[in-house]
């Protein structure tokens, strides 16, 4: 049977406590997965996991403690299409999640998240504790990289510092921001206490820290590597269930095969093959005709043909992301008065995008942080009504009264928060016309894409994030935080080449009264603390508008009735090394 049905994903956790206290808590994120079971075709809806980690019918945690894994009884091939290739296959040179859905099938992180849900749950770190500005974490001492070196505390040493320590003979100076916003700039001292502890000291109370230890960019590299000049760009070597056997960038093909040293559960299939499917209808196609097992990032007529084929089901997840249209403050002056940001977001009917252009499969949104995170997240604030009137006279007060021109930057391959990111651009060029404002689109490759809007060469853009960690700070601080003050008097960074701004923030705002509130968020421990922070944030960023806010996505998925225990997961993942192939 085919079936779509949105999952609900409770608020993270607040981490500041240690492993064997955090898995008792009665608050734990939770998470109903959407897990193809051994029924051929049909959807199981399971019960809320946060407390265990369990993922589903075989009981499996996505790790193994410290028993170790089972060998990796294999069998046959998974394919997995999708709709763009890496760009690079080091988790600290990018912030795709293209990138992100190979290297985790790769390398591991200190600390994982669990499959469907985003408990945190063991991976290099079999124990941890967090208290106030000190952390501890101990190492499983059952892990190897895939050329048989064994893991330590040095390996992560070693990756942290070519991430960030400038002073590091092999730092990596290409590195992408995810090294200043995740480790750097809350990390005093990192020291081994022996070969499987380790013991970090933060600058002051971080309260996201131990949730950027489970992220993609911080897995863990081999230190033979780093300082031998190993190219992670286009090779790899981890401890994940997963090996790199070819790399093809000509054909958008990437081939793994198990990693005999891994040291958890899986794999189950004999090789994986990600493979490149430009258009939603072709990767849809490609499913109905059996070419792959595994399809993501379906627009509603690849969901059609996907229910139509016979032999696969549609499953989703509530989402835990935002789509947005960015204004960058520091190109176009006319974005730099609010009034101007509040008009386009009046003018832009983002309603009829999510129900006519997304057809439903997304939610209108209204803030940065999406609803599935439920502490960062404000309900009292509702989307910006579609309005040309008001529009119109925003517009007028603000001297704009016949309207300006600008460029839209946006991408050609489809996203999960932007399925259709031509009909997208296309509608915002239409409903802008209508209050005068003349808008060019400008499409490219995604990869591009990200190059060209990270350097800050865009007017404005499309753009949308998937959470890294499931906490309010990921959105707020990650994505609208310039990480440099504001020339006085100024609520935007006058350029991207500013030295330490956080080209994440793909806008260039700087609202003091916004970064203040983000700064205490990630200092304070409690979590209603922070709830009631990220709250006051949410109303402000409403109110600035540096984004037109469009939608929250589902996580949407085909999957061939062969394909057993997969889980569809709104954060890291996939954890593919869990499923088997018939």
């Amino acid at each position: 049977m085919s079936k779509l049905t949105p999952l609900s994903m409770e608020g993270a956790d607040n981490d500041d406590a240690s492993r064997r206290s955090f898995l008792k808590t009665t608050g734990t994120a939770a998470v109903v997965a959407a897990s193809v079971g051994t029924t051929a075709g049909c959807m199981s809806n399971q019960p809320e996991d946060g407390e265990d980690g369990d993922d589903g019918e075989d009981g499996n945690d996505g790790s193994d403690g410290e028993d170790g894994g089972d060998g990796g009884s294999s069998g046959g091939t998974l394919r997995y299409g999708r709709g763009a290739h890496s760009s690079t296959l080091d988790p600290q040179n990018s912030t795709s999640g293209e990138v992100a859905k190979v290297t985790n099938q790769i390398y591991d992180g200190l600390l994982g998240f669990e499959p469907g849900g985003s408990a945190l749950v063991e991976s290099l770190a079999t124990d941890w504790e967090m208290d106030g500005d000190s952390v501890t974490l101990t190492l499983r001492q059952d892990a190897q990289f895939a050329d048989g070196t064994e893991f330590t505390a040095e390996d992560f040493i070693a990756t942290y510092r070519r991430f960030v320590d400038e002073d590091y003979e092999y730092n990596f100076p290409e590195a992408s921001a995810y090294g200043s916003l995740m480790l750097g700039n809350w990390i005093d001292s990192v020291e081994a206490d022996g070969d499987y502890a380790l013991n970090i000291t933060l600058n002051n109370t971080y309260a996201p820290f131990l949730r950027n230890l489970a992220m993609f960019a911080t897995a863990v590299l081999p230190k033979d590597g780093i300082e031998s000049g190993f190219d992670f760009n286009a090779d790899a070597n981890g401890t994940g269930p997963f090996q790199l056997d070819q790399l093809d960038d000509a054909n958008g093909r990437i081939r793994l095969v198990p990693n005999e040293n891994y040291w958890g559960e899986g794999p189950h299939v004999d090789e994986l093959l990600f493979l490149e499917y430009g258009e939603p209808n072709t990767r849809a196609q490609a499913l109905a005709e059996g070419e792959t097992e595994i399809v993501d990032t379906l627009n509603p007529s690849a969901i059609s043909i996907v229910e139509g084929a016979g032999n696969a089901s549609v499953v989703s997840q509530q989402g835990i992301n935002i789509g947005y249209m960015g204004f960058n403050l520091s190109r176009v002056e006319e974005f730099r008065d609010v009034r101007v940001r509040q008009a386009i977001s009046h003018a832009i009917n983002t309603e009829a995008i999510v129900n006519e252009v997304y057809s439903g499969i997304a939610d209108q949104a209204s803030q940065p942080c999406p609803p599935a995170i439920t502490f960062g997240h404000n309900d009292d604030l509702s989307p910006y009504e579609y309005d040309t009137d008001k529009a119109q006279s925003l517009l007028e007060e603000a001297g704009y009264g016949d309207g300006f021109s600008f460029t839209l930057t946006t991408f050609q391959n489809s996203r999960g928060y932007n399925p259709a990111p031509t009909s997208t651009a296309e509608t915002i060029r239409t409903n802008l016309s209508d209050v005068g404002i003349d808008v060019t689109i400008d499409d490219r490759p995604f990869a591009d894409f990200l190059e060209y809007t990270g350097a800050g060469n865009h007017d404005a853009l499309t753009l949308g994030w998937y959470t890294d960690n499931a906490d309010p700070d990921n959105f707020y601080y990650a994505l609208l935080h310039p990480q440099v003050e504001p020339p006085e008097g100024q609520d935007y960074i006058d350029s991207f080449d500013v030295e330490g701004y956080n080209t994440s923030n793909r806008t260039a705002w700087a609202n003091t009264e916004f970064m203040d509130l983000v700064e205490q968020g990630q200092q304070t421990a409690a979590q209603d603390e922070r709830q009631e922070l990220y709250y006051q944030a949410a109303e402000i960023a409403h109110e600035q508008a540096p984004w037109v806010y469009i939608d929250y996505a589902q996580e949407i998925r085909g999957v061939h009735d062969k394909v057993s225990n997969y889980t569809v997961s709104a954060i890291s993942g996939p954890h593919l090394h869990l499923v088997s192939v018939e």
